[in-house]
């Protein structure tokens, strides 16, 4: 069974940056993925990455986060930069039971993180 904690959530103003990260347990290699969630709005997948490293950005976010797994450490982490409000939501880490693909969409994972809050202020 794999179980996810997210931390490292906070506020930031505009043009900032935050790290997030999730412990994973139980990992085995899982193809993971950050997702975020804005009040009034559907979830929404913002990062992903498998076993083989590859790794897909929703278009509102490439070029400002990166996703990284480092597997020694059983972590997910999700660096934040220039920040807009728009990133202002509750983000989760999900894992899947496949070790390769990359998707951004909620069905294609298993196990899901309790949220982290972020709130980016202009």
């Amino acid at each position: 069974q794999v179980q996810l904690v997210e931390s490292g959530g906070g506020s930031v103003r505009a043009g900032g940056s935050l790290r997030l990260s999730c412990a994973i347990s139980g990992y085995d290699h899982n193809a993971m993925a950050w997702f975020r969630q804005a009040p009034g709005e559907e979830r929404e997948g913002v990062a992903c990455i498998d076993d083989l490293g590859m790794t897909a950005y929703a278009d509102s976010v490439k070029g400002r986060f990166t996703i990284t797994k480092v597997d020694a450490e059983n972590t997910l982490y999700l660096q934040m930069s220039a920040m807009k409000p728009e990133d202002t939501a509750v983000y989760y880490c999900a894992a899947a039971r496949r070790r390769y693909g990359v998707s951004l969409r909620q069905g294609a994972f298993d196990y899901w993180g309790q949220g982290t809050q972020v709130t980016v202020s202009s």
